[in-house]
């Protein structure tokens, strides 16, 4: 990382910038600590302020070979499943594709009328210049300070101050249940603050809601193919569910994981979001039901702040 921040500053590798402010939502640590959360809450928050927001991702786990657009009816196995899940949760245009780039200029030439670009992870891709920087920790914060394999951080952190590809602004977020985040903030960056938990209702594949509390007492497998699927389960027995299985599965895992889940026979399962685009898009055997957890995300109302802040300081208006 170092050696590649170094020959994009040289001037030896180049840096794309696009037309429209590009907000970039990374961590500095392996596995989730948030990222996508926070970019549909941003993105929601920049839509009710009338602005027209774009998402650009990568697409982990997808086969994507080109530039795509992620629509409703796009096989998250081709997409990805954050990217389908943003574009489900959001309605805004996203585009997948290996450059993120390459992604970012398929969507503006699509639609025209984008004011803002929204990267979902991609801090350390630096071709893409970015306007306003965004790191999200959990609540491992930067664990023991190491770098990877040692520790849990991909870059050094806190960053040499007025490092290219620094950050402008810090999100820490940590369950509502618990203690806030800790996190060491580069000289001159703010920190702001989050909690998620848990929704009180579970979505079926049909769109059906139905209470949290209706479900305990009945034995359920709960599923989760995210980077930390403990972390789900502590929430969802933390709600009172009992959890006869946890199916962890690796993150982006393949549809046909899914698959085999279901085909072992009837039950009832529970999932995460991300989860929920794969396994949705599959029959339910009879007798068996799938529900999905939805996560909420409580940004403080500062951090929205200081993000319209600085794209006004840009000279841009939604």
């Amino acid at each position: 990382m170092a050696l590649r921040r170094r020959l994009y500053a040289a001037g030896w590798l180049t840096i794309h910038r696009l037309p429209v402010p590009v907000i970039v939502v990374g961590n500095v640590v392996v596995g989730g600590a948030g990222k996508t959360p926070t970019v549909i809450a941003l993105v929601q928050h920049l839509q009710s302020k009338g602005w027209h927001p774009g998402v650009v991702s990568r697409g982990h786990g997808g086969t994507h070979g080109r530039p795509t657009q992620v629509e409703a009816d796009t096989p998250p196995a081709l997409s990805g499943d954050e990217p389908a899940l943003i574009h489900r949760s959001t309605g805004a245009p996203v585009f997948v594709a290996t450059r993120r780039v390459d992604a970012a200029r398929a969507l503006l030439n699509a639609y025209p009328q984008t004011d803002v670009l929204i990267c979902d992870d991609g801090l350390q891709h630096l071709a893409l210049a970015r306007d306003v920087s965004v790191v999200v920790f959990d609540e491992r914060g930067t664990g023991n300070g190491w770098l990877l394999p040692a520790g849990l951080l991909r870059d050094r952190w806190p960053p040499p101050h007025g490092a290219l590809g620094s950050p402008d602004f810090v999100l820490r977020q940590h369950r509502d249940d618990r203690p806030p985040t800790t996190v060491p903030l580069p000289q001159g960056v703010p920190g702001f603050d989050a909690t998620r938990r848990l929704s009180g209702e579970v979505v079926g594949a049909q769109g059906v809601r139905l209470t949290m509390q209706a479900l305990q007492g009945i034995p359920l497998t709960a599923v989760a193919g995210i980077a930390r699927p403990t972390a789900f389960f502590e929430m969802l027995r933390a709600r009172g569910l009992t959890l006869q299985n946890e199916v962890a599965l690796p993150d982006h895992a393949e549809p046909a994981a899914y698959a085999a889940l279901l085909a072992a026979g009837p039950t009832t399962l529970i999932c995460t979001e991300k989860d929920a685009v794969k396994l949705f898009q599959h029959a339910i055997p009879r007798g068996s039901a799938i529900w999905s957890a939805p996560l909420e995300v409580h940004i403080e109302p500062a951090f929205f702040d200081a993000i319209e802040h600085r794209l006004s300081a840009l000279g841009t208006k939604g």
